[in-house]
């Protein structure tokens, strides 16, 4: 249990996407399974809660998943039932990001997914996000005193992004 807690840990520290992730198509068994489209509120909400559940010692039930996302996304019982969650896991099985316990009911993640989920989450919340926010028309006037060096290198990639954005002839 300790191992497997210790290298889920590890898994999240050394996070990277291999390039035929994003494009693969997902399949259990016979049953193909619908894309992940990490745009929906909804699937990324799934992949946070995945990723909490990803320590729980025997692994965690659709059930367990369900409170979670209710829990994140602040949804009622009713809008985000267990149900909701099988299927969703089933598109995580699909992209062998999960898998199953066994004969169980309990999944668990697999090391390749743990990186994967966590490292399409990062790059989404911490990169792009920020980095698009402002790569808009540059803000006119001084620069605030005491930036810290993430603020100097979002600013960097900004003005890049601004550059590459002339360049593509996408107006901003």
């Amino acid at each position: 249990m300790l191992e497997r807690f210790l290298n889920q840990l590890h898994g999240l520290d050394q996070c990277f996407i291999a390039d035929d992730t994003l494009g693969q198509q997902g399949q259990v068994g016979q049953t193909s399974t619908a894309g992940i489209d990490l745009n929906k509120p909804r699937l990324r909400a799934v992949i946070e809660a995945v990723l909490a559940l990803a320590v729980v010692p025997n692994g965690f039930t659709a059930s367990q998943l369900a409170a979670k996302v209710r829990d994140i996304l602040q949804l009622a019982p009713e809008q985000y039932q267990p149900r909701h969650a099988a299927y969703d896991l089933k598109k995580l099985r699909g992209k062998q990001w999960i898998e199953k316990k066994g004969k169980s009911r309990h999944y668990q993640t697999s090391s390749l997914g743990l990186k994967t989920m966590a490292a399409l989450l990062t790059l989404r919340e911490k990169v792009i996000k920020p980095v698009l926010a402002g790569a808009g028309k540059p803000k006119r006037g001084r620069k605030p005193g005491g930036q810290s060096e993430l603020d100097i290198q979002y600013g960097k990639v900004q003005t890049e992004m601004r550059t590459l954005f002339h360049i593509l002839g996408i107006v901003v």
